[in-house]
């Protein structure tokens, strides 16, 4: 599934979130959005996702305008992600929370609770699955969203900091797993993530922006060489 931005533009009042921002992620990539915080990555998130509207610009997946499409349809396009915050039902419990996101690509409870099931398997989560939410550690609360998220078998997934709070040891698993999931479920990835380590090990190709506009887009070698991103973001040139 290839995701296409083009001149997108978002204001908050007389703030600029967003400038003209343009990239591509193409089918069956794994991609880096990284910057500085407030560079407005997650605010295109939002607006990929439909929770905001760009003041202008397009935004198509496989071609079509999903600007057009009010907020709740963007799932039923196989577009999924998880957040920044992890956002869970703490009352539910782990196979709840994931059938939640398996609706989806379901018509029936029975194929969500199937799909669920499967998306839990894959994430090794099974063991948990009738475990309130509310008691589990974090890093596997980050589990579990990922699980919710890929219970719908999206085409387009979207990750909000996904090893934020994570151990080292932690962030390695996170890395593979992500990977292995392209792979496996053919599906393209957009990741927005401050652990540099990981992105570069990752991601075949890196959109960076600063200050709500596009500031270099490569790959990871063009990306840590511009003198641009290593002033803003990866850190002064020596």
């Amino acid at each position: 599934m290839q995701l296409s931005v083009r001149n997108l533009t978002l204001q908050f009042g007389g703030v600029t979130a967003l400038s003209d921002v343009s990239f591509d992620v193409g089918s069956g990539e794994v991609a880096g959005l990284i910057g500085p915080n407030g560079a407005g990555k997650t605010t295109c998130f939002n607006c990929i996702t439909r929770l905001y509207d760009p003041a202008s610009g397009q935004i198509s997946v496989n071609g079509e305008d999903v600007l057009r499409l009010p907020a709740h349809a963007i799932a039923k396009k196989r577009i999924a992600r998880t957040f920044q915050n992890v956002a869970l039902f703490d009352r539910l419990s782990v196979l709840d929370n994931v059938m939640i996101g398996a609706t989806a690509s379901a018509s029936t409870e029975a194929q969500s609770r199937e799909l669920a099931h499967a998306a839990l398997a894959y994430m090794e989560l099974e063991s948990i699955a009738n475990t309130y939410v509310a008691s589990l550690p974090f890093p596997t609360r980050k589990a579990v969203e990922l699980a919710r998220a890929i219970a719908g078998k999206p085409r387009l997934l979207l990750l909000d900091e996904p090893a934020s709070g994570l151990r080292h040891e932690d962030v390695d698993g996170l890395a593979r797993r992500i990977a292995k999931l392209a792979a496996d479920w053919e599906m393209t990835v957009l990741m927005v993530e401050h652990h540099m380590g990981m992105v570069m090990q990752l991601c075949t190709h890196i959109v960076v922006l600063d200050s709500g506009r596009l500031l270099a887009d490569g790959t990871p070698q063009e990306v840590q060489q511009n003198p641009a991103v290593i002033e803003a973001y990866l850190g002064t040139a020596s």
